[in-house]
């Protein structure tokens, strides 16, 4: 029988080389996994949807094992989707709205065939901050309409379990499946990862396919994996990342399609990164501020030379309060998913907005004040609100911003507590990786995270692969 200690250590290469060896099979990985499923589910509320094909997909990929061998190192490996995420089966894609609860994509994402093509179980959806937190200003983290509240493991109803992608982090840290796939428009794989003491790695803009996925920004949109290790984070990038002739964003990216080369346990070369430490540092708890002191004298010691920043960019809080970007694409992706993507009975914005409005018991709970507010705009990305604000971000978040200081710092990375900076990389369209750092005194897990440049990700691996060999801070939840 399957232990959840000795999955807890092991990583995706692990867990092949004990099917190679005969020691275990997908049928055995998908059973146990769906049995936590059902012990635990109910009390957090991270899975939305199962696969009634998963346990014959694993069935047939064991089969398939034996008669030819592994398609690759995600043979057999249990995947779980961010309820964002089309896929072409009779699973539902709903992005959590009670108003997509009946909902089918027309096909699977890019990233979804991807990861089927290389032999992963795509066992189900998962729960997720409604519209991707795109929807009221008032909406907690992890709630939606059709999946309800998600909760973290670490905390029940005490701690916030972070957003959006709150369901597949949840997921994860609970062994609902070996790894899963967040989307991130500013935060959202990046804030459950570090609320649920997981790995989170959002990537450089164009990696991943956004053919398929529920849209909010066309120019800030990503999906990537939530792990429990940086192994995996690293080999799952290197299945879904790639061109794709549907999606522009990817056709100026070159693919790697193998991050693990850069997984050592040592740093062969200098790194120097740098650590912001202004209003936002001094405003963390203290405990968080500790753990963070921490982090930075491991990080010395691992090598890395620390550089402290005052700040990345003059005008940070202007590109912290501007989302105009976001109320103009929302409304023209939605409308595109709607009419291209989807087998739904909506078929716009306005669409969606007057079913909630005749639903408010079970679609308002928190209200839609966002969606009324990006159906209020033209939806043709041609007002000079959304362009002067295009602009701005790409002038002042990536050129003056991330790149400026870099540059003149001599910088490999810069560092955050948590997803306190996913503002800035996500408006530049730069990665992102965040790594369990340790606990606070209530159980509150505490992540750190690296972000780089443009396609940056084999150094933003290499760095946390090492902290994490070094410190191993990861724990299981008291569930």
């Amino acid at each position: 029988m399957l232990a959840i200690e000795w999955l807890e250590q092991s990583t995706i290469i692990d867990l092949q080389h004990a099917m190679f060896k005969g020691e275990l099979t997908t049928h055995q990985l998908v059973r146990f996994y769906l049995e936590q499923i059902l012990k635990h589910n109910s009390e957090l509320n991270a899975v939305l949807e199962v696969n009634p094909d998963a346990l014959f997909i694993a069935e047939g990929l064991d089969r398939e094992r034996k008669q030819i061998g592994s398609r690759s190192l995600l043979h057999g490996i249990p995947i779980l989707l961010k309820d964002n995420i089309n896929t072409g089966d009779n699973m539902h894609t709903s992005a959590g709205s009670i108003a997509l609860s009946n909902s089918y994509g027309k096909e699977d994402a890019s990233l979804v065939k991807k990861l089927r093509e290389a032999g992963a179980v795509i066992l189900g959806k998962t729960n997720m901050t409604e519209w991707a937190n795109f929807m009221s200003h008032s909406m907690p983290n992890g709630y939606s309409s059709r999946g309800g509240q998600v909760l973290n493991p670490y905390g029940p109803g005490t701690l916030d379990v972070g957003g959006s992608s709150s369901g597949s982090a949840v997921a994860v840290a609970c062994h609902f499946a070996t790894a899963a796939i967040g989307t991130e428009t500013n935060g959202s794989i990046l804030s459950p990862a570090s609320s649920n003491a997981v790995v989170g790695l959002k990537p450089t803009i164009g990696t991943v396919s956004r053919k398929g996925i529920i849209p909010i920004s066309q120019s800030q949109d990503i999906a990537g994996p939530i792990t429990r290790n940086v192994t995996d984070a690293a080999i799952i990038l290197g299945v879904i990342s790639g061109g794709d002739v549907e999606d522009p964003s990817t056709h100026h990216v070159p693919s790697y399609h193998n991050y693990t080369p850069y997984l050592l346990q040592t740093l062969f070369e200098e790194f120097r990164v740098g650590v912001v430490k202004n209003d936002y540092y001094n405003a963390m708890h203290p405990e968080e501020q500790k753990q963070m002191n921490r982090a930075l004298d491991e990080l010395q010691k691992a090598g890395c030379t620390i550089v402290e920043i005052e700040e990345i960019c003059a005008r940070q809080e202007d590109l912290e309060n501007d989302y105009q970007v976001l109320l103009h694409e929302f409304k023209s992706g939605i409308n595109s998913y709607l009419a291209k993507e989807t087998h739904s009975t909506m078929t716009s914005l306005e669409s969606i907005i007057a079913y909630n409005d005749s639903n408010k018991d079970t679609a308002l709970r928190y209200g839609q004040s966002l969606l009324i507010e990006a159906n209020q705009t033209s939806g043709q990305l041609t007002h000079p609100n959304y362009l002067e604000s295009r602009l701005f971000d790409l002038k002042y978040a990536k050129e003056k911003g991330l790149d400026h200081i870099m540059e003149s710092e001599r910088l490999d990375a810069l560092l955050f507590a948590g997803c306190y900076g996913s503002t800035l990389p996500a408006k530049a369209g730069y990665p992102s990786l965040t790594v369990p750092a340790g606990t606070t005194s209530n159980n509150k897990p505490f992540g750190i995270t690296f972000t780089g440049k443009g396609l940056s990700e084999p150094q933003l691996i290499k760095l946390a692969y090492v902290y994490e060999q070094q410190t191993n801070y990861r724990k299981l939840p008291n569930f």
